[in-house]
């Protein structure tokens, strides 16, 4: 074998110098490469440790408003079925108080009836007994000797009045309405 002649080992001298700074080089990026892998790593491992920590407090403010949401459902609940019987309760008062107030419509309807009615009576009473007719033989009274109808007992037909417009019951012409 031949010993390599003085260019050639020249030539590989140069080309191992630069296979040597390729190297070297490529060992350099590599090194940069994996700091900057290292540090993504870490910033990742930060990074999920924070939304971990921001998801875990967004998942307690979740159950915290969850929780109050739902005893405000129950209470909200609470307070309509106690506003539910409330309306129970005034319904049936309204119900009684629309059939008394049918009653009282009932009256007022009635009393111009009464009021006639009773002017008629008073009427009757002043004109007092009949004269010639005869005395029964035997006193026919209610109470003691007096009679509910006579005069002495009632002073006029005003006192039997429903009305407080008693004048106007001494002009009114009364009959019956059907």
């Amino acid at each position: 074998m031949s010993s390599p002649s003085p260019v050639q080992i020249r030539e590989a001298n140069v080309h191992l110098a630069a296979v040597h700074r390729r190297v070297a080089e490529l060992e350099q990026r590599l090194e940069a490469a994996e700091n900057t892998v290292r540090e993504q790593a870490e910033s990742l491992i930060r990074k999920d440790e924070q939304l971990r920590a921001a998801t875990q407090e967004i998942t307690e403010a979740k159950n915290k408003e969850i929780y109050y949401l739902h005893e405000k459902l129950c209470k909200s609940e609470d307070t309509i079925q106690r506003f539910q019987n409330m309306i129970k309760e005034k319904d049936a008062m309204i119900g009684q108080l629309q059939h008394r107030c049918q009653l009282l419509d009932n009256i007022c309807k009635s009393r111009p009836l009464l009021d006639s009615m009773l002017f008629h009576m008073a009427e009757a009473e002043r004109l007092g007994p009949v004269v010639g007719m005869g005395e029964p033989t035997v006193k026919t009274s209610l109470t003691d000797g007096e009679s509910n109808c006579s005069p002495n007992r009632i002073s006029n037909h005003k006192d039997f009045s429903l009305s407080e417009d008693d004048q106007e019951l001494d002009e009114i012409v009364f009959g019956t309405t059907v």
